[in-house]
């Protein structure tokens, strides 16, 4: 741990500033290549649709309006789900978070490991975090210079601890985390909806090619509507694939990360240690309120830096009922808004058999 206690990466002598600057701009540009790929994809489809099945090959007038607001109702929720992951505000973790410089300088000057440990664990002391590496010892993002959050993990393609960090997405050029993960779930829902709707709207024209009845669609036509078909039904078996495993996540309040390593509590690890019930477990992503659950605006319950958490895994400080304001029959010691947290926590995520705690 002493060895990867670091805070400053040196530049190599004599690098140049000028390329430094080209590498980074070179590298932000190359970044967003998949997304253009995906939205010179969906232009394509847009085209071979809407033109070309929808107005030169379907002849029936009421069937061309079903399908041509059935498609643009789709595509329009699956683009704004798609905009809304690309571009939501990923916030930065806290400043309560971070090291101040003189406990900094104590980190980077202590000679052993026992004393980095203990630094940390003192300055986390009043954090409200409860996971810890695989070792016992406080989470520290040594590039950023923080304590890590619960469920907070350092990305490198953005260079920064992010609140919740399921998985790096080429696809969006995101962090796909805390901010963006309802986004994320109805990108992935919309985008197979989309490509199941393409898919079974152009299967009776794809079999009336595949046997010669050509109708009125021309020789062009024809080639879009059964690439349309190929496409979309290749998308919608990879998307169905990835939708479902994420449906899987969401049930049980794990993310990519926590699905290939469980995270660790004081009394070990537990993979289902943020699980609070699958309805629970749904409205922490989803919210509280149904009518906005399939609409992309954030209502995801929390801050992303607290989470609640089994029983066992709660902080607890076991003291005697004199020496507490707001002692609780667990024999746990609460400040008054640690107290108000648990009391919003149960409000939000009740349990049966369970008390919500009240200031005493």
């Amino acid at each position: 741990m002493a060895s990867s206690i670091q805070n400053n990466r040196v530049s190599a002598p004599g690098y140049c500033v000028c390329c430094r600057v080209c590498n980074m701009w070179c590298w932000r540009a190359f970044k967003w290549l998949p997304v253009l790929l995906i939205v010179s994809i969906v232009t394509w489809s847009y085209y071979a649709y809407v033109i070309q099945l929808c107005f030169f090959t379907i002849e029936s007038t009421v069937q061309q309006c079903v399908y041509w607001v059935l498609y643009h109702i789709l595509l329009m929720m699956f683009a704004w789900s798609y905009w809304r992951t690309i571009f939501a505000d990923i916030k930065p973790i806290p400043d309560k978070y971070k090291l101040p410089d003189e406990e900094l300088e104590k980190l980077l000057s202590a000679e052993s490991e026992d004393a980095q440990r203990t630094i940390l664990e003192n300055f986390a002391k009043d954090l409200p975090i409860v996971t810890r590496t695989m070792s016992g010892s406080v989470r520290y993002c040594n590039r950023c210079v923080l304590v890590k959050p619960d469920r907070a993990h350092h990305c490198s393609i953005c260079s920064r601890c992010v609140l919740k960090m399921d998985h790096h997405c080429p696809w969006v050029n995101n962090c796909v985390c805390f901010h963006n993960y309802k986004f994320f779930m109805l990108f992935l829902g919309y985008a197979l909806l989309y490509c199941l709707f393409i898919m079974s709207t152009c299967l009776p024209y794809f079999i009336r090619f595949w046997k010669g009845d050509f109708g009125t669609a021309a020789s062009a036509g024809r080639y879009h509507i059964v690439f349309a078909f190929f496409v979309s039904l290749m998308f919608a078996i990879s998307l169905g694939s990835l939708f479902g495993y994420h449906c899987y996540l969401v049930a049980n309040n794990r993310t990519t990360l926590e699905a290939f390593r469980a995270p660790m509590f004081r009394s070990g690890a537990d993979k289902n240690g943020f699980s609070m019930g699958a309805y629970n477990n749904f409205k922490e992503v989803f919210g509280t309120s149904p009518n906005l659950w399939m609409l992309p605006v954030f209502t995801s319950l929390g801050d992303g830096c607290e989470f609640p958490v089994r029983r066992e895994h709660q902080l607890q400080t076991f003291t005697t009922p004199q020496e507490t304001n707001g002692y609780e029959s667990m024999g746990t010691t609460r400040s008054s808004a640690e107290v108000g947290y648990e009391t919003e926590r149960w409000r939000l995520f009740p349990r049966k058999g369970r008390t919500v705690p009240q200031i005493v």
